[in-house]
């Protein structure tokens, strides 16, 4: 019986079944969105280059990362760079950016990136490095003052729209992205100095991959604290005069509630997303 259940939440029919019960009645609305070919917008990270597309809601998501005095940053998961390039355009002049992935193939996408995208003088203060982000606390010491942490996680969009990889879906894949998006979380929440600012986020539908994982964060470290909905606006609003000149203000989406930190959905922003996002604070002397 068991066998047969597990059977049933596999392929297009088990994706079909599992959302259906986390959106209920949103999700032939939400279906619909994404299934629909999203419409990525130019972000010119610097004037005199070409312009790299981006869904509006990733770059809403790299500019509620706070860099005020943030002299050292750090994107774990940072190809294929866009929002690498979101928070190279608003660091400080003084500041560095190490940009982290685990695949190789990738990480020369990600420098290819880099090289086009930004100029000479600001690619001397960008480090681009290949290597496992869940291995670095092991590694490392408390070095950031700011991270990003975009984890690898389901992409239903990507799933949706390609028969092979839907018909390979299970509730396992969940569960085992879930497990490697924690070990990197904590790993991130480590490497992060005392007062310094870090963001979760994926393109995750689901609460396992998403509100889950920043759930485990809190239990774990008492000296971690999750940004407020008030606080995490007054963030962005500062940060969006630093973009200004590189991209439409106008595209950004708004964001949504969550049991702990906020999502983007296709379905009510004009396309834009999914993106789930959650902002951190390592707090001080405790």
């Amino acid at each position: 019986m068991g066998k047969n259940k597990d059977q049933s939440l596999r392929g297009g029919q088990g994706f079909e079944r599992y959302y259906s019960s986390l959106f209920e009645g949103r999700w032939p609305f939400l279906k619909e969105a994404l299934l629909k070919e999203s419409e990525p917008l130019p972000f010119k990270a610097f004037l005199e280059g070409p312009s790299y597309y981006l869904d509006a809601a990733s770059v809403l998501a790299a500019i509620s990362l706070p860099l005020k005095d943030a002299k050292n940053i750090l994107d774990m998961c940072a190809a294929p760079g866009g929002k690498s390039l979101v928070l190279a355009s608003r660091m400080q002049e003084d500041s560095f950016i190490r940009c982290n992935e685990r695949s190789f193939e990738r990480c020369q996408r990600l420098r290819r990136v880099v090289a086009e995208h930004l100029p000479e003088s600001l690619q001397k203060r960008v480090q681009v490095s290949c290597g496992d982000g869940a291995l670095l606390c092991k590694k490392e010491d408390a070095f950031y003052d700011a991270i990003l942490l975009d984890a690898p996680c389901s992409s239903e969009r990507h799933v949706l729209n390609d028969q092979k990889y839907l018909d390979q879906w299970s509730p396992a894949r969940v569960k085992s992205l879930a497990m490697q998006q924690w070990a990197l979380l904590s790993s991130a929440f480590r490497l992060l100095n005392e007062g310094g600012y870090l963001l979760y986020s994926t393109c995750a539908l689901n609460k396992n991959e998403n509100s889950m994982v920043a759930e485990r964060l809190l239990k774990k470290f008492p000296n971690a604290r999750a940004a407020s909905e008030a606080e995490l606006l007054e963030i962005q609003g500062l940060e969006k005069e630093k973009i200004a000149a590189f991209f439409d203000l106008a595209a950004l989406p708004k964001f949504e509630a969550q049991d702990l930190g906020f999502s983007i959905l296709p379905d009510a922003q004009n396309g834009a997303g999914p993106i789930y996002f959650c902002l951190f604070q390592k707090t001080l002397g405790r």
